[in-house]
């Protein structure tokens, strides 16, 4: 396999976090530290409103964005921020360009400096997936009356989806800070935050527990699952990931690399390989674009990275496999 940078879509966004394509094969992006959604289309950039009740912080404030599957026909997009007491899920209307309407539909998830998990991911069940951090209190990913360190299923308004575990909100637990989820088909793959040793990359199993703060990596615990790939932290610190052509493509933050996992049915089938090591920085997100191709995210402007001219970007990625 290989993949190529064959354009830069845009330049000049500042902490580019979330990205969510519209049918019109434009993108919402969220800006964490301005509270703000730009759409991206015809290599534009566009303001098309902010997000009310922002609080910014090292790694909180407006993180994930998704788009209904039923959009336009229900014209919502769904945001996570952080709002300095907690960090909520609101649903919010996006029409004729301009954001109205927002609603919080589920609030109460843990909220510190770091730690705040924060990506959202439509399934193909229709349910709304996010993934939570557990606040910086560690005990929060083991209590299942917290919804810091674990994977939410919720329906559109914000309530439990049928068929999860114990009728509860969240369908895993014992997770660190995922910031990356995924689909292959109906599997639910998960990027996770190490401590200080090593980053996941987990099969997400509904009624699983993934063994923070006990197990940091593949700890062979009873009780506990263990994830199908691991990486040092320093080669990592995983956020957004996606699936396309039979990988799994993660975004290294300290890594500063984008990795390609190979995967079928639920496990890993080969090596990781590592692609664009320290040439553009922090890498935060990654998005199967419609046309086939990665966007790509840098995170050279969010404080721990050192910004280049035309900081952050969104770099276009073609996949070759022949």
């Amino acid at each position: 396999m290989r993949l190529t940078v064959a354009s830069t879509v845009v330049t000049g966004l500042e902490v580019p976090w979330g990205v969510a394509f519209l049918p019109d094969k434009s993108a919402l992006v969220t800006e964490r530290d301005a509270g703000k959604i730009v759409r991206v289309a015809g290599g534009r950039v566009t303001e098309v409103g902010s997000v009310d009740g922002v609080k910014a912080s090292s790694e909180g404030g407006l993180l994930g964005i998704a788009v209904d599957p039923g959009y336009p026909g229900k014209p919502y997009v769904y945001v996570y921020y952080s709002s300095g007491s907690d960090n909520r899920i609101a649903r919010i209307t996006y029409q004729d360009g301009k954001l109205s309407d927002q609603q919080v539909i589920l609030d109460g998830i843990p909220e510190a400096a770091i730690h705040n998990g924060g990506r959202l991911r439509f399934g193909p069940d229709g349910f709304l997936y996010a993934g939570t951090g557990d606040g910086s209190d560690r005990p929060n990913s083991q209590d299942d009356n917290s919804l810091g360190g674990k994977i939410l299923r919720i329906t559109t308004d914000g309530e439990a989806a049928p068929g999860n575990p114990d009728g509860r909100v969240w369908i895993t637990k014992g997770h660190r800070n995922v910031q990356g989820l995924t689909f292959d088909g109906n599997q639910l793959y998960a990027a996770e935050f190490g401590q200080s040793t090593w980053d996941e990359l987990n099969v997400i199993t509904p009624g699983a527990n993934y063994g923070w703060p006990a197990a940091e990596g593949i700890s062979r615990l009873d009780g506990m699952t263990d994830p199908i790939a691991q990486w040092p932290t320093a080669d990592a610190s995983p956020s957004g990931i996606t699936f396309a052509k039979g990988y799994i493509f993660m975004a290294g933050l300290r890594g500063q690399r984008l990795w390609a996992i190979p995967v079928a049915g639920g496990k890993r089938i080969g090596e990781p390989k590592a692609f664009f090591t320290q040439q553009y920085g922090r890498l935060r997100t990654v998005e199967l674009a419609p046309d086939g191709s990665l966007w790509l995210t840098t995170s050279n402007t969010d404080g721990r990275g050192g910004p280049r001219p035309g900081d952050d970007r969104i770099l276009r990625v073609t996949i070759s496999t022949s």
